[in-house]
């Protein structure tokens, strides 16, 4: 039962990061914090850095959470095919994303990369938004296994 919200959990954070990036690369301060992963402050980020800091915290949180639910969906009790390969492909697309976000930086915001990292983005995202759909579908006794 928990996963279904796990995997809304995931689909839900990951949209809030994509309005982030989205406002970050309109408004021009895609490179306000032009160091990765830290911005030149250091963990905690000074008020010249904050937009870009939390976009990169709520990028944390969003790939844990997806390969958390990559995870789950192997595990969960009912789940099938679909589920598994949605979930997987998302796990997969989240890693990347991580790599080029990195790459997006140390380019300085290179069009080309940023297009590649915006289109990985929207497949993140499809891929996402069809595990919540299926996770959805599992039936109400579904839960996840665990090992003893």
């Amino acid at each position: 039962m928990y996963f279904k919200y796990l995997a809304l959990a995931s689909l839900v954070i990951l949209y809030c990061l994509m309005f982030i990036g989205g406002y970050l690369e309109s408004s021009g301060q895609g490179l306000e914090c032009p160091e990765w992963p830290l911005c030149p402050s250091g963990f905690l980020p000074s008020a010249q850095y904050l937009t870009e800091w939390i976009h990169r915290l709520i990028a944390a949180i969003t790939g844990a959470m997806i390969i958390a639910t990559a995870v789950a969906s192997w595990k969960v009790a009912g789940s099938h095919k679909n589920l598994r390969i949605t979930g997987t492909l998302a796990a997969v697309f989240v890693a990347s994303q991580i790599v080029l976000g990195a790459i997006v930086i140390n380019t300085q915001l290179k069009a080309t990369i940023v297009a590649i990292h915006n289109g990985i983005g929207i497949l993140l995202f499809a891929m996402t938004l069809l595990t919540a759909l299926y996770a959805f579908k599992l039936p109400r006794s579904a839960t996840i296994e665990t090992s003893a």
